[in-house]
């Protein structure tokens, strides 16, 4: 195997990772005004993925330098042609981790309910701007002999963009809800569920409008097996889900991610970013890869540092892994009055 195809697995390997961590993330804060019904039930949802959001991130930085190492080429085009989107991205998170740092900073209701808009706005922007971007990329856009995006703003807004966005929101909706159906106990465990189940459907049909409409585009035979594997993932999930098995429908939802994003990836080899401008100018692994010596370089630091990372966040999710109910809120509560 060659060390571009070698890069852009790792690649994709570092966003499947990512949507399927951050993507519970951004359920459990878009579900906040939906699901709980006072701060001491926001702040269960919020604790819930305290001890890992963070952690979540650095998937995102890692893809986003490997992509700038590997393949420079396409993170010039992509960077600077979805300039506007991923600036709000970045904004979102930032006080979206703000907000997570700094809410509980101050006793007030309205120092609280300000931090918690954040949290929300800081979900759902990224929540649907990335599934417009990975729509866009899959899609194509305009590329020139220079390698250059010529589009705009509005190039990106098409209908599969949009359908994208739809798609990777309620995704995250409905990953969030098992995941906090999985992770917490009492009334709001029931509540999620019955969400996770609801928006589950809603989800189920925007993707497989979104994953037929995108194997039509760029898929093949590998694609189209992951598409049905993913689909067959999430009716499982909400099915489990139904039945209040809740570890097996977090698993579901997160097999549905993880193959879905595999699938756009395997339906793009070996175009990385397709053009509509000309078929000639799309930049593939080949033309938009650095050299061969950087990917040598690249590789046997990956080797070395990946497992110790992945190591250390299994061993984070581990520590974390029990259930969160209203008396470790009281308990918190009690310990800050002594």
């Amino acid at each position: 195997m060659e060390l571009t195809t070698v890069w852009f697995t790792l690649i994709a390997v570092l966003w499947i990772g990512y949507f399927c961590l951050e993507g519970f993330d951004f359920g459990v804060g878009m579900l906040l005004p939906w699901l709980a019904r006072d701060d001491r039930e926001r702040r269960i949802m919020i604790n819930t993925i305290g001890p890992v959001w963070d952690g979540n991130e650095v998937w995102v930085l890692t893809a986003g330098g490997a992509t700038f190492a590997a393949f420079p080429e396409w993170y010039a085009t992509l960077f600077s042609g979805f300039y506007l989107p991923l600036l709000l991205i970045l904004v979102a998170l930032i006080v979206r981790g703000l907000a997570f740092e700094y809410r509980h900073q101050r006793p007030e209701a309205a120092w609280h309910s300000w931090w918690d808009r954040a949290i929300i706005v800081g979900s759902y922007v990224p929540a649907f701007l990335w599934g417009v971007a990975f729509a866009n990329i899959v899609r194509g856009v305009p590329i020139d002999a220079d390698k250059e995006f010529t589009g705009t703003i509005f190039t990106l807004l098409n209908p599969f963009g949009l359908l994208g966005g739809v798609v990777t929101l309620l995704l995250f909706l409905t990953h969030g809800a098992m995941f906090l159906a999985l992770k917490t106990d009492g009334d709001i465990r029931h509540r999620a569920r019955t969400v996770a189940v609801r928006s589950g459907l809603a989800a189920a049909v925007a993707a497989v409008v979104f994953l037929i409409w995108a194997q039509t585009l760029t898929g093949n035979a590998g694609s189209a097996v992951l598409f049905v594997l993913a689909a067959l993932a999430l009716v499982g999930g909400i099915a489990t889900a139904y039945v209040a098995r809740e570890g097996w429908a977090f698993i579901g939802t997160f097999a549905c991610i993880a193959l879905a994003v595999a699938g756009l990836f395997v339906g793009l080899f070996p175009d990385v970013m397709p053009s509509t401008t000309d078929a000639l100018y799309s930049l593939t692994t080949s033309n938009a890869s650095a050299t061969d010596y950087t990917l040598k370089v690249m590789t046997i630091v990956a080797a070395i540092f990946l497992p110790i990372v992945l190591g250390y966040q299994a061993w984070s999710y581990w520590i974390f892994r029990k259930r969160i109910s209203m008396h470790h809120i009281a308990d918190a509560e009690l310990e800050t009055a002594t």
